[in-house]
């Protein structure tokens, strides 16, 4: 599998803002091609460029063609999305269907215009056609938001193994001696309150609550401070008692 290999075609896109906000959604998914056609606008334009913000390397990078058969050439397979049903002779896969597509390949997205969406002139170049499941009573998304959906579904596919966020390096954990003293402190005043009842669960009780301690991975900084607050919530007793 590969992201180079993934391409998404606007056919006929009506509105720059729109054509900016899709060179942004597919950057924001570490995609690269996009693939204009016959926009109305006209390509680039200053209101496109200032509506990718970060993503303009994806419009000075993307192919502009003049009709949709040109634009297939080099794809292997294309999926068109529609809001509406077609009535033709063409396989119609879910979202949960892009799971099964050989990404090896290369693999366009088609989407239709604003305006009026894909003709089934322009479905009849597609492997596919693919709907986004909506309310039933108002089907049409916008342009950017229809193809957002498809490349955050597709990176989640491609990029399966999950990355783990990172602590920062200015953060030191908490040792073992942090936490044995501060579990100790906190054992120590729940001892003089009578928490551990019956004294036979004490034993259990405590297993517990390291546990619990120990599965927070507490930083250094914050062990102190659950330790001032133990000190002083014993010192208050005492002091209330005399």
């Amino acid at each position: 599998m590969s992201k180079n290999n993934i391409s998404f075609i606007l056919h006929k896109p009506q509105l720059s803002e729109n054509i900016g906000a899709c060179a942004r959604a597919i950057k924001n998914f570490n995609f690269q091609k996009m693939i204009v056609i016959d926009p109305k606008p006209i390509y680039p334009n200053d209101k496109i460029l200032a509506t990718s913000v970060g993503a303009k390397n994806i419009i000075s990078k993307s192919k502009n063609f003049d009709n949709l058969e040109s634009a297939l050439k080099n794809i292997d397979i294309v999926i068109a999305t529609s809001a509406r049903f077609r009535n033709k002779n063409i396989k119609h896969i879910q979202l949960q269907d892009l799971k099964k597509i050989d990404y090896k390949k290369k693999v366009a997205f088609l989407f239709g215009s604003e305006a009026s969406g894909l003709s089934n002139n322009e479905i009849s170049y597609a492997n596919y056609t693919l709907q986004i499941p909506t309310n039933p009573d108002f089907k049409s998304l916008n342009l950017s938001h229809s193809l957002i959906i498809i490349a955050q579904i597709v990176h989640s596919i491609i990029y399966s193994k999950i990355s783990n966020f990172k602590k920062s390096t200015k953060i030191k954990s908490a040792s073992k001696k942090d936490i044995l003293s501060m579990t100790n402190l906190c054992f120590k005043n729940l001892e003089e309150i009578g928490f551990f009842k019956p004294k036979e669960k004490k034993p259990i009780m405590l297993e517990n609550l390291r546990n619990i301690f120990y599965r927070m991975e507490l930083s250094s900084k914050e062990t102190r401070i659950l330790s001032s607050v133990f000190a002083s919530l014993g010192k208050k007793r005492r002091l209330t008692k005399q």
